[in-house]
């Protein structure tokens, strides 16, 4: 493939809802220019894009693929991203590094809550977007309401560039707005089309369309607009110089036909794209850091210097390891050095590649503002900004949404404890919604992320990728134990059996302190019952105590404990005759001070349509949450509240059922509170058994 300039190249993602046919569209477009001989199907897992097994089991896409193809003097890279909230931190990362996102709509379904998602991320990226309905071919498509609904939701200035004719089975006829001219297809899914001039019902409703489109265009420009008014109408030519820079501002929303199946419509959006489309040009700069003094600054696509983004990696056995970049200033070859600004270490550039799902073509050179891949880098990951040495600079890291859901997961054999953390390191490399946490508190290892699929799909690859078979559990909560008034004890150890004795007696005094002030250990021994040196080993037994727990093995805090007097032996008295007497003495204080037990807190926020605010409220009361305040934001409401932990185990699924897949939450820890009495007790039990297994 040829060296491309940054103005003839065009970054864009097929981004919406689940099931929309964005990985159809993909293969049709790729047939279309040739890449493909001809388009793939889901259900055959035949599909250039969906090439994973996850992909083929579920059928569905799991991750975004960068494809590449060439059409009409211009070269796409478009990426093909998953359509599933539960993979959503995909196509965040792919609308980071594109010019446009290109928002595929079910022409059955309409507008879904992914459509809403995914318009609202490109919208924070400052994307020119377009949309296309695609699946005109089917039953009880709906045109024109999708057309009303688009308008509502994302602006009135959603515009038609084309209606379709005869939609439902045997769609094959498209009126183009632009050409004012009819297009009929072919049957044969070769995506040959004629085109003819409109008939008299049509060409009324066309004008029209068409005068509305040179308003939008002159509005989008001050010296058009100026033309239009002057002259009360603007040339062929002017107008589509003018339509670019409608797109560019959002002035205009072209909205598309496709029954991408039968590659019908595929062409006529790829002509669009190639000459009113976004091109790096469109984005000549960007914000970064400078990595030295952290100050704002700009770089340039017309830079001279190397600025590369690594924006996703991956794994794979018949490729190895691969990390995706975009080139944002300067060029970059095979064998460049280059300098990681997040690790602070100098990388080789290897092999680079241009993919197509599975397929690799290798090119030496890549020019700025294209998207590649390159062979395995020692040492850099997801997010890493490389550049030339004399321009070292950081791009911001993209910001993904909070992984919400979690499960516990442990090794079902012996021994494969360390395929384990491997496995969950390059799954977290390759996804950063995937988060894994191991807890030595609580002995476990808990897995974080966006939904049920998507820790569900995660465990599959563990399992396949490592060759590790492991259980999952409902994660154990990081209960906290305390004391609510003052208590005190005085314990002897004893120990004669052979050999060497033991002795020491410790008298202890224990009170409750504020939330979140912790352990304190003070002594206040008078006279000589006891040596000062025997004080840090009683400290030491306190700590033990509080690390192990008293009432219910969770670790012990906000108390003063008081070491005030005690007894020793010359003979006996030793450090871990200490060491137990304290702790045995801070247990038995401990029970004498009613003891309770302490839960997390977690604040929640939850973005939800207003429709459904009474069943979520209704919801949080029922898991013990108290509403802290409410907000509204566009269409929706925000809820802000605090809920036990224990409470929220899967909420996110429970969210999505109560509110059709459109609400969504983050959370974070907040405070610990007391756990109510018939629950300590039930909490209690369920530990003591087990610690008993």
């Amino acid at each position: 493939m040829k060296d491309y300039a940054a103005k003839d190249i065009r970054n864009f993602a097929l981004v919406g809802h689940g099931a929309s046919g964005k990985t159809i569209l993909s293969e049709a477009m790729l047939s279309r220019s040739g890449e493909v001989n001809r388009i793939g199907s889901i259900e055959a897992g035949t599909t250039v894009s969906d090439y994973h097994k996850d992909e083929h089991d579920r059928q569905i896409s799991i991750h975004s693929s960068p494809l590449h193809l060439e059409w009409k003097g211009t070269k796409f890279n478009l990426i093909d991203t998953p359509g599933y909230l539960d993979f959503i931190g995909e196509t965040i990362s792919s609308l980071a590094v594109v010019d446009a996102a290109v928002i595929v709509i079910h022409a059955v379904n309409g507008i879904e809550v992914g459509t809403e998602q995914v318009w609202n991320y490109a919208t924070d990226f400052g994307l020119p977007k377009v949309l296309v309905v695609n699946g005109l071919d089917r039953e009880h498509t709906k045109f024109d309401s999708i057309l009303q609904q688009a308008k509502d939701h994302f602006g009135s200035n959603v515009f038609p560039m084309q209606l379709p004719v005869n939609s439902g089975p045997g769609f094959n006829q498209i009126v183009d707005v632009l050409r004012s001219e009819l297009i009929t297809y072919s049957t044969d899914g070769s995506g040959q089309f004629k085109e003819e001039p409109l008939s008299e019902e049509w060409e009324e409703q066309v004008k029209a369309l068409h005068q509305e489109l040179i308003e939008y265009v002159a509005e989008s420009d001050d010296s058009l607009l100026e033309k239009f008014f002057e002259q009360g109408n603007l040339s062929e030519e002017e107008m589509r110089e003018g339509l670019h820079h409608a797109i560019q501002n959002q002035v205009l929303i072209p909205m598309f036909c496709t029954a991408a199946i039968k590659n019908i419509g595929a062409a006529r959006v790829m002509d669009f794209i190639s000459k009113y489309g976004s091109s790096p040009v469109d984005r000549a700069t960007i914000q970064a850091k400078d990595a030295n003094s952290g100050d704002a600054v700009e770089v340039a696509l017309d830079g001279s210097n190397p600025v590369v983004h690594v924006f996703k990696t991956i794994s794979e056995a018949h490729v190895g390891e691969l990390s995706f970049f975009r080139v944002y200033s300067g060029s970059i070859s095979t064998g460049a050095d280059l300098y990681n600004t997040a690790r602070g270490n100098s990388e080789r550039f290897g092999q680079m590649f241009l993919m197509n799902g599975k397929d690799r073509t290798s090119v030496t050179n890549l020019n700025a503002g294209d998207i590649g891949s390159v062979v395995k880098l020692k040492d850099t990951h997801t997010g890493n900004t490389l550049t030339g040495q004399s321009n070292k600079v950081k791009l911001p890291e993209v910001k993904l949404p909070n992984s919400n859901i979690h499960l516990g997961i442990r090794s079902k054999s012996k021994g494969d404890e360390e395929k384990i953390a491997t496995g969950l390191a390059t799954l977290h490399e390759e996804d950063s919604t995937f988060i894994y946490n191991v807890d030595s508190e609580l002995r476990q290892t808990v897995l974080s992320g966006q939904g049920e699929l998507h820790l569900q799909v995660s465990i599959d690859r563990l399992k396949r990728k490592f060759n590790v078979d492991v259980e999952t559990f409902k994660p154990r909560i990081p209960y906290r134990e305390t004391i609510r008034s003052n208590g005190a004890s005085k314990y002897r150890h004893k120990k004669q059996s052979g050999g060497a004795g033991q002795f020491a007696e410790v008298w202890m005094r224990i009170e409750p302190k504020q939330r979140g002030e912790g352990v304190e250990f003070t002594q206040s021994l008078v006279g000589q019952n006891v040596d000062r040196v025997f004080v840090p080993s009683v400290e030491k037994g306190v700590n033990a105590a509080c690390v192990d727990g008293v009432l219910a093995g969770y670790r012990v805090v906000d108390l003063k404990v008081d070491f005030y007097d005690g007894k020793q032996h010359p003979v006996d008295s030793k450090d871990i005759a200490f060491q137990m007497a304290g702790k045995q003495a801070f247990r038995e204080a401990f029970m004498a001070a009613q003891p309770c037990l302490l839960e997390p807190v977690l604040v929640v926020d939850i973005k939800v349509p207003e429709d459904y605010m009474g069943d979520v409220m209704g919801d949080i009361s029922s898991r013990r949450g108290k509403i802290m305040g409410m907000d509204s934001e566009g269409a929706f409401q925000k809820i802000k509240a605090q809920v036990p932990q224990s409470e929220m185990y899967h909420y996110s699924t429970t969210l999505r059922s109560l509110t059709g897949g459109r609400g969504i939450h983050s959370e974070e820890i907040s405070h610990y509170e007391e756990v109510p009495r018939d629950m300590e007790a039930k909490v209690t039990a369920e530990a003591k058994a087990a610690q008993e297994e």
